[in-house]
């Protein structure tokens, strides 16, 4: 397994929508695998495909909980009323952290990346809060985008000296 670069805040791909997989092969589970080997070598719970310079509906997770799944093409379909705040960070936006407020459960749709099947399940806490995260990533958008006015203004300089690199 190899480790992959993490990208960083500031670079354009993580601002960008990502494109389906529509192959399920070996190549395909490599870069799955070493997409969990960057996250778990990087102290993380969850990476998206952006996050190491793909542009492609794939993402990675695991909640030290019990919950390891890796996903392609996936869809949030269902959110539930009830919202929990969280203090969240992101590998691609290191030393930023910031509370964000998410659904507490959702279902979310995808294609088994070994066998390309589609699934759907359902998850609530830290699991749901990952998944979320993550596929926010495949379309373009970052935890920061999230954050109050207040905690915006506060990582203001942070995020800029970030982009700018």
């Amino acid at each position: 397994m190899a480790t992959m670069q993490i990208t960083i805040y500031g670079n354009e791909v993580l601002r960008k929508k990502t494109r389906f997989i529509k192959v399920f092969d070996k190549r395909l589970n490599k870069v799955i695998q070493d997409m969990f080997h960057t996250m778990y070598e990087a102290n993380g719970i969850g990476l998206a495909a952006p996050q190491v310079g793909l542009s492609r509906k794939i993402i990675v997770l695991d909640t030290q909980e019990g919950d390891k799944y890796a996903m392609t093409n996936p869809k949030i379909v269902w959110t539930s009323e009830e919202e929990d705040t969280m203090n969240e960070g992101c590998l691609s936006v290191p030393d930023v952290e910031g509370d964000v407020t998410r659904p507490e459960s959702i279902r979310v749709r995808f294609n088994d990346p070994d066998t390309g099947e589609e699934k759907e399940m359902e998850a609530s806490g830290l699991l749901a809060r990952v998944i979320q995260h993550e596929t926010d990533h495949l379309n373009g958008i970052l935890f920061v985008d999230h954050l109050s006015e207040k905690d915006k203004r506060a990582q203001a300089r942070k995020l800029q000296e970030m982009a700018v690199v």
